[in-house]
C-alpha cells in the first residue's frame, strides 16, 4: 500500500500531520509517540517577536469540543530557530511552521527569515480569531486574503499554504483569493468563534469573552467547507477540524482533502495521530485500496 502523500510539494509518508496550536513544537509528546510516524508536524503559531497571548482563563471544555483563547503565545522566530528546530531536525517528519502577524510587514519579515530555516514549507496562518488585530482582520476577505498572500508570495521560495477562517460567508472565494495570490495550498478550518457563561457569575469563562471552538463539534461544518473548497481551487486542501479517529481522516479526504491535520484530538489522547495512521491503513485494506491518493474527492453525491 502507498500511504504516502504530496501535498502543496510536501512530501509525507502518510496524510496525517497534527495541526497548529495543539501539538506545540512537537517537544513534549515526543515522550508518548514517535514523531518519525507523523506524516507531518505544523507548530505552534510563531511570529517575528515572542508574544505573551491573551489573560487567563484561556482554554474550556464544551459540548464535543473546547473554547481556546490562548492569544498565539510563542517565544518567537529567533528562539524557534535557535531551539526548537534543531530538536524537530532529529526527526524524519515534515516541519511545517505556523506563521501570524498582526501587520502584513510583519508577515513579510517573519516569512523573509523562514525563508532561510529548513524547513518544509509555511503555514500562513490568518485566521486566528483570538488576536485583536491581524489574522482574522486580513483572513475573512477576498482581498485582505490576496494582499497578504502576494506579499509574503514574493519572499517565501518555499511550499505556501494559508491557512482559512470558517467564520466567513463564503469560504470558497476566500480560498480561491489564496490561489490567485500564488499559495501552493489551502488549510481549513481554522475555529469558530464561540462563547461560553458562567450562569452563577454571570460572566463569559473566558478572560477575553470569546474563543475558538474545536473539536468534533465542528467536524461537519468542516467537511462542508473542505468540499466547498475543494471544488472551487485547484490547489490542494489540508483538512481539519475535529478529526479523532480514521473514519474521520477518511472522511476529510473522501470530501477532497489530499493531507489531514489532528488538534484537538491531541488533548484527548497524545497518540491519536498514530492511531488515526493505523486505522486509515485498515480502512485501505478493507476496501482494496493500494494508493491512499486514489480516494481524494471521491466522495459521490446524492
Amino acid at each position: 500500500m502507498n500511504t504516502s502523500v504530496n501535498f502543496a510539494g510536501i512530501k509525507m509518508k502518510n496524510p496525517v500531520t497534527v495541526s497548529s496550536g495543539t501539538f506545540g513544537y512537537g517537544r513534549e509528546l515526543s515522550q508518548y509517540i514517535d514523531l518519525n510516524k507523523l506524516g507531518g508536524i505544523i507548530t505552534k503559531g510563531t511570529s517575528l517577536k515572542p508574544k505573551s497571548g491573551n489573560k487567563p482563563p484561556r482554554v474550556c471544555e464544551t459540548a464535543s469540543g473546547m473554547l481556546n483563547s490562548i492569544g498565539l503565545q510563542n517565544p518567537g522566530v529567533e528562539y524557534f530557530a535557535q531551539n526548537d528546530l534543531p530538536f524537530l531536525k532529529k526527526y524524519d517528519t515534515a516541519i511545517i511552521v505556523n506563521a501570524c502577524g498582526s501587520t502584513i510587514d510583519e508577515y513579510v519579515e517573519l516569512c523573509k527569515i523562514l525563508n532561510t530555516l529548513d524547513i518544509d514549507g509555511v503555514e500562513l496562518n490568518l485566521s486566528c480569531p483570538n488576536v485583536k488585530s491581524g489574522c482574522l482582520a486580513f483572513g475573512s476577505s477576498y482581498d485582505g486574503v490576496k494582499e497578504v498572500t502576494e506579499k509574503v508570495r514574493k519572499v517565501l521560495d518555499k511550499p505556501l499554504i494559508v491557512k482559512l477562517t470558517p467564520n466567513v460567508t463564503d469560504i470558497a472565494s476566500i480560498a480561491k483569493a489564496a490561489e490567485d495570490a500564488g499559495a501552493d495550498g489551502v488549510s481549513l478550518i481554522n475555529t469558530l468563534l464561540g462563547m461560553k457563561i458562567d450562569i452563577n457569575k454571570r460572566k463569559p469563562i473566558l478572560a477575553n469573552n470569546t474563543g475558538g471552538l474545536s473539536g468534533p463539534a465542528i467536524k461537519p461544518i468542516a467537511v462542508r467547507m473542505v468540499y466547498q473548497v475543494y471544488k472551487a481551487v485547484n490547489i490542494p486542501v489540508l483538512g481539519m477540524g475535529g478529526i479523532i479517529n480514521g473514519e474521520d481522516a477518511i472522511e476529510f479526504m473522501l470530501a477532497g482533502a489530499n493531507a489531514i491535520s489532528i488538534g484537538t484530538g491531541n488533548f484527548i489522547s497524545p497518540d491519536i495521530s498514530i492511531k488515526t495512521i493505523n486505522q486509515i491503513e485498515d480502512y485501505m485494506i478493507k476496501y482494496n485500496i493500494s494508493d491512499i491518493n486514489e480516494i481524494i474527492g471521491k466522495v459521490e453525491m446524492n
